[in-house]
């Protein structure tokens, strides 16, 4: 059995500027990918309950990509978003606000099962590192 992996970054913006920038599209296409070799070439979302989204990652070289994609299983608005890809995995985003100005990131999620634990804790951290530094710029 493998237990999920836990990942977690402190922002200094409020929490409805740091759910908005987490899961509006728009947004997404600038900071979803681990690094510069990378880019976020698609990102749709039915933000909703029931709702799918899709996230196209691909190399600039274009020697190799792949989507990100599930289903939304619930939203507890700005608090929490439980998602599951299209291979069951499970993901969890936690928005914790600190005060005012601070929000705490927690995601935790079901490995795959091709790339070692810290691999992924490694890619993972890096995009939610990219999206700290994007939000906290713009």
């Amino acid at each position: 059995m493998t237990y999920p992996i836990t990942i977690k970054i402190t922002i200094l913006q409020p929490v409805h500027k740091v759910w908005d920038y987490f899961y509006n599209p728009k947004h997404i296409v600038k900071w979803n990918f681990p690094t510069t070799n990378w880019q976020c070439t698609k990102a749709l979302s039915d933000f909703r309950e029931g709702g799918r989204f899709d996230y196209r990652l691909d190399y600039k070289d274009k020697s190799f990509g792949y989507s990100f994609s599930g289903y939304i299983d619930e939203i507890k608005l700005l608090q929490y978003v439980k998602s599951h890809l299209d291979d069951g995995r499970k993901i969890e985003v936690l928005f914790n606000k600190i005060d005012e100005n601070t929000t705490e990131i927690i995601e935790i999620f079901e490995p795959e099962l091709h790339n070692s634990i810290e691999m992924q804790r490694v890619g993972w951290y890096a995009i939610l590192d990219r999206f700290h530094k994007y939000v906290e710029k713009n």
